[in-house]
């Protein structure tokens, strides 16, 4: 092995050779293996994958990688997603920056472009998943527009639309004018604003006055149908069944009672717009009103709006609105009224309530017309019901209620978009309107027995992205066709995604599975993961400039190639200057190389159940380090085995530290399994880094050290040596799951002298705990041990004493287990302990520093070791320093010109300083009193 441990000389090595190998394929086709199998929530399209997607990757990978190992025939099936308005907008911006459109394009252009981006794209998302270590089967690799998925879209939407489950209907839409598309509502952010309320009279129709409606709208007043009131509203209530004049118009609209209506706000009285709002929709259908729409696609005044105000954009038209209705002297007042703005997540354009004909999944009705299941009984009601009798069992299992509570308060689903990339709707149209819904035009004619004279054209529109990606557990697998590989790992085991898209798509994935699976889940478990936040618990966003690519920490990256990354096409350029401060002061020189296993280590380190994660640098330093500890740790164990007999040939004897490590080793596994098992992949991460650093590394290698250099019997030493390499060998197939590189390299070299077979790490047997080896006895007499060790060093550390001056110890009193305990370990006690003696005494015993192990009192002399005086006064000139230290930053805390006004980060670190110094103080304290009294 190379004295240096250097990730990038094998992580692409050993990739290759498991992708070469047909590794990651199902091993155990064919065989009575338990299926275990994970569908990748589909990466979309747009560009690279971020700390979210690298930490779920991390995750998945874990799971597969546990489950591959068990035996388990296992398949992790990869893929993107095309992501039509998110992949579109990407496009239509290269456009842009060219000085065109898609319309200057057409269509069939515009898509060869956007087929290329997708290649690009999604070339880059496996690039990156592979740095990353994950094992997916890339023989299987899917792309929701791939020509097997559309097939599965368009059997979908037929045999739905055949049930009565789809309809094409006029109704409201959340609608983004600058894509000119309907989204769902999902995909809009409403956040408070600072606005305006404008009170305004409409004239009484049958004269003797006016009402006085508030609106935060009054460019919308041109559609309104009626003005409502509260039927019990004394105000007003004599006034219902009556008109006003609509001001602006011509038109009389009359005056209705409903108890949508709330007295309290403004001033009782709402106009009603069904077209342009979503509650007055629901009024003017309880109403028989008529409904106007006001606007374009565009959100600019149509011709239903008087001529003079024709074309004009909506905030325009709102400004010459009011300013006619304050000539007419229609305009009461004015006032600053804060309200819930709408808008399109990927344009950030406010949304607007927009009537139009559209696409729906019916999820709302009981039954339909026809005494045919609706929607609620069909869909909703088992995807209900298989999270209630636990046949999908959320974790944490809280996430369920957010589940239910969304399934129990759906609406229809609008599943057509105004876009060009996407799955076309399957729906022709004849030259009189009417719809026909097939798998393919040649169907359409064939089913509706139409001649070739009929000229069809097909529906414009592309489906929502999340129709076809609600298919992915099972469409990805051959559906409709009878696919082996579809009986074998359908329903999958587990989804591992984020809280995010439990409405986009674990809850529409549960609802198409069943109704498409004969009532089959598709998948057992959902895993919610928390999100990746940066250092100080602040999500990571391109705006903030604290987003970090899981590549640069993998690789490492130049403090100015970081700067020019984060401040590369900013919404906000004059962000610039601030990001790169923030830049240069949070990474001073840049990220370092790290390598692959350091960074999945760290994700999961930190991965508890559900919560979000506070990435930290510092963690991933801290893994990188033990990297380089397993690494020494294995060239050293390799340095006293190769070429030796390890057990292969002879007899074993074992050590008490051979039998205490075998023991912990066991214990270790079993924490391990419950860990992975139970989705504490920190619990298990916890275990594993444990054992290694401090078991393994820092007291059984020291513990082996004099069995295998002093005069004991060869089969001794052969038994120290089999130990060396098993439990190694053992603990890095424990390992590979969060960790498969470095643990693939080292196991090459250690797993003969193991006597383990195969050719890879990331197919050999996981491990399971052995109770024959659990020795409570050996673990009693090491722990015994370790005490006296640790006291030892602790007095060395109090005292000043360098590490490798031998000392002559006392031992007084104690037990008979605790003689014999010192008999049978002074070995190891006097090696370890850089001990030259160790003498039993009874009664007085000369000045000496002390401890207890168990009952007995171990005893270090401080003749000829230190001068106490002078280290006493040593010790109170330390404690006079952090006594000032300590009195300096409670002045500095204690000013609010530096509490109130300083970073917040700048205080807390003051605050740490100040806590590490107390500390520090109390434990000199506590040396210098223990001294006096010597």
């Amino acid at each position: 092995m190379d004295k240096t441990y250097e990730p990038q000389a094998i992580e692409q090595r050993w990739y290759e050779t498991w992708e070469h190998r047909g590794n990651f394929a199902p091993q155990q086709m064919g065989t009575a293996a338990a299926p275990y199998c994970i569908m990748l929530p589909p990466p979309n399209v747009t560009g690279t994958l971020h700390m979210g997607h690298a930490f779920q990757h991390t995750i998945m990978d874990a799971l597969i990688r546990y489950h591959r190992m068990q035996g388990d025939n296992t398949l992790w099936q990869p893929g993107t997603d095309h992501a039509g308005i998110a992949t579109q907008m990407v496009v239509e911006r290269q456009l842009n920056a060219e000085g065109k459109t898609r319309q200057d394009l057409g269509r069939e252009a515009f898509l060869e472009r956007v087929w290329e981006w997708k290649a690009y794209s999604g070339d880059t998302i496996g690039r990156q998943m592979r740095r990353l270590g994950t094992s997916p089967d890339w023989s299987r690799e899917r792309f929701t527009m791939d020509e097997g998925l559309s097939v599965a879209v368009q059997e979908v939407f037929v045999r739905l639309y055949d049930a009565g489950l789809i309809y094409r209907g006029q109704r409201l839409v959340n609608w983004d004018p600058v894509l000119h598309t309907a989204v769902s509502d999902l995909e809009v952010v409403s956040e408070e604003e600072n606005g305006s309320m404008w009170l305004i009279r409409y004239p009484l129709a049958e004269g003797g006055g006016d009402l006085t409606v508030a609106t935060t709208r009054p460019e919308t007043l041109l559609g309104d149908t009626a003005v409502a009131v509260h039927p019990e509203d004394e105000r007003y209530r004599h006034l219902i069944g009556k008109h006003i004049l609509l001001p602006l118009t011509e038109r009389q609209i009359p005056i209705v009672a409903d108890d949508y209506c709330d007295p309290e706000f403004g001033t009782g009285c709402v106009k009603i717009t069904p077209a342009h709002d979503f509650n007055d929709y629901a009024v003017g259908q309880r109403h028989n009103l008529p409904l106007i729409n006001v606007f374009t696609a565009d959100a600019r005044l149509n011709d239903n709006a008087p001529e003079r105000l024709r074309g004009l954009d909506r905030f325009e038209a709102r400004k010459r609105v009011v300013a006619e209705l304050e000539e007419l002297g229609l305009l009461v007042e004015v006032r600053p009224h804060k309200l819930m703005v709408p808008r399109g997540d990927r344009t950030g354009a406010v949304i607007e309530p927009f009537l139009t004909d559209q696409w729906y999944v019916d999820l709302t009705r009981q039954t339909q017309p026809d005494g045919r299941p609706g929607g609620w009984s069909a869909i909703i009601k088992p995807a209900l019901d298989v999270v209630a009798d636990g046949r999908v069992k959320f974790v944490p299992e809280n996430w369920s209620k957010t589940y239910n509570e969304w399934l129990n308060n759906i609406q229809d689903w609008c599943i057509s978009r105004q876009l060009w990339w996407g799955h076309r709707i399957p729906a022709w149209y004849d030259e009189a309107g009417r719809i026909y819904v097939a798998r393919s035009e040649a169907e359409a004619r064939t089913r509706y027995g139409l001649g070739a004279e009929v000229v069809l054209r097909q529906d414009e529109d592309v489906l929502d992205t999340w129709f076809s990606s609600a298919l992915w557990p099972f469409s990805t697998l051959g559906w409709p066709s009878e696919d082996a590989f579809l009986k074998t790992f359908y329903p999958t085991s587990v989804l591992v995604t984020g809280f995010d898209i439990i409405f986009f798509w674990v809850a529409r994935m549960v609802m198409t599975g069943l109704y498409f699976m004969d009532g089959e889940v598709p998948f057992r478990e959902v895993y919610i993961t928390g999100l990746v936040r940066d250092g100080e618990g602040q999500k990571m966003s391109k705006s903030k400039g604290n987003v970090l690519d899981p590549i640069d920490i993998i690789d490492g990256i130049t403090l100015e190639e970081l700067v020019a990354k984060r401040t590369k096409g900013l919404m906000k350029p004059q962000d610039a200057p601030k990001i790169e401060k923030r830049t240069r002061k949070e990474f001073p020189e840049g990220i370092r190389a790290h390598g692959t296993d350091a960074l999945r280590f760290t994700f999961a380190a930190l991965a508890t159940n559900g919560r979000d994660i506070n990435f930290d640098m510092g963690r991933v330093e801290g893994y990188r380090n033990f990297c380089n500890k397993l690494w020494n740790a294995a060239r050293y164990v390799l340095l006293n085995t190769e070429g030796q007999d390890c057990g292969q040939i002879g007899k074993c004897g074992y050590s008490l530290a051979d039998r205490w490590i075998a023991s912990r080793l066991q214990a270790t596994i079993r924490e391990a399994h419950e860990g992975i098992d139970g989705y504490r992949f920190d619990m298990a991460a916890k275990a594993i880094y444990e054992f290694i650093w401090n078991e393994y590394c820092d007291w059984y290698l020291e513990l082996a050290k004099p069995v295998l250099t002093g005069d004991a019997h060869e089969i001794l030493k052969r038994g120290t040596r089999r130990t060396l390499v098993t439990v190694l060998e053992t603990v890095l197939r424990l390992l590979h799951p969060l960790m498969p590189f470095i643990t693939e390299e080292i196991w090459q070299r250690v797993a003969p002298l193991a006597g383990a077979g195969g050719a890879t790490i990331s197919l050999a047997a996981y491990p399971q705990a052995d109770v024959n080896l659990i020795d409570l006895d050996a673990e009693a007499d090491i722990a015994w041990v370790q005490s006296f060790l640790v006291g030892v060093r602790r007095i060395r550390a109090e005292l000043n004493v360098a590490p490798g001056k031998p000392l002559a110890v006392l031992a007084r009193g104690g037990d008979a287990a605790d003689q014999e305990r010192l008999q049978a370990n002074r070995v190891f006690l006097e090696s370890l302990g850089r001990i030259e003696s160790i003498a039993l005494i009874d009664g007085e015993a000369p000045e000496a520093a002390t401890t207890l192990v168990g009952h007995m009192e171990i005893l270090i002399p401080l003749a000829g070791l230190i001068d106490k005086d002078a280290e006493l006064a040593r010790l109170a000139k330390e404690i006079e320093r952090i006594v000032k230290d300590i009195a300096r930053i409670e002045a500095k805390l204690a000013n609010p010109a530096f509490a109130d006004k300083a970073p917040a980060d700048i205080v807390a670190k003051e605050r740490e300083k100040l806590d590490a110094q107390r500390v520090a103080l109390g434990k000199l304290q506590d040396t210098h009193a223990r001294m006096a009294r010597l």
